[in-house]
């Protein structure tokens, strides 16, 4: 990681069809708040540019063609001003039971993933495994990703576009407070600043670490 790191029975109104699904603007439910850290990094990898170097043959869930994985949690970084935390003393296991892990793989569709991320980064939380993941599963469902990038079909674009269609369709995020990286010329990451209650923020580290190509490839979905 680089350094930044009631219930009614009507249905609701249909959407025109490409429009980006949006959810209420209100401030984020309430979530566990973890300690000891400044702010998080949600990091949204794009699946395919990590699967065309890591996993070709699709052997693995995340890369298995037909899964149709774009962006996924990459993590949820625990993150200081200066630096950032890793592999933290927990009472936690470094293990993270199979039906625990199993609540998060539609957002993290690996197990090894899943474990690892535990290890280098909730442990550091202050977050028992359990709540860690939870503000992991409200951090991703905190964002919208606009369909302009989750298409799918692959395409050239400016790492400033993709940052400004972030910003366009999440009210409160700033240029200072995204990040996106490339790899070997294609769309690796979007990396997202929060409050440890998921409010948008700045971060200027995050921030200066971003790709600054003047164009990147956004390899299509498998």
């Amino acid at each position: 990681m680089a350094l930044l790191a009631g219930c009614g029975e009507d249905k609701p109104a249909e959407k025109p069809k490409g429009e980006t699904s949006r959810k209420e603007t209100a401030a984020p439910a309430r979530v566990p708040l973890g300690k000891g850290f400044d702010f998080y990094v949600l990091s949204l990898s794009w699946s395919p540019t990590w699967c065309a170097d890591n996993d070709e043959g699709g052997r693995t869930q995340q890369c298995r063609r037909g899964e149709n994985n774009g962006f996924i949690v990459h993590g949820l970084w625990p993150q200081n001003d200066r630096g950032y935390p890793e592999y933290c003393a927990t009472r936690e296991s470094d293990r993270v039971p199979e039906n625990l892990g199993r609540t998060v793989l539609d957002i993290i569709p690996s197990m090894g993933l899943i474990g690892h991320q535990w290890r280098k980064h909730g442990s550091c939380s202050g977050l028992s495994q359990k709540d860690y993941f939870a503000v992991t599963r409200a951090a991703f469902e905190r964002m919208r990703i606009p369909a302009s990038l989750d298409a799918g079909k692959g395409q050239r674009l400016s790492p400033d576009g993709v940052e400004a269609a972030f910003i366009a369709d999440n009210p409160g995020l700033s240029a200072q407070g995204i990040a996106v990286t490339c790899e070997a010329g294609r769309l690796e990451e979007v990396r997202i600043c929060m409050t440890a209650d998921l409010a948008f923020r700045t971060c200027p580290q995050v921030d200066r670490a971003a790709c600054r190509a003047k164009s990147i490839e956004q390899p299509p979905v498998r």
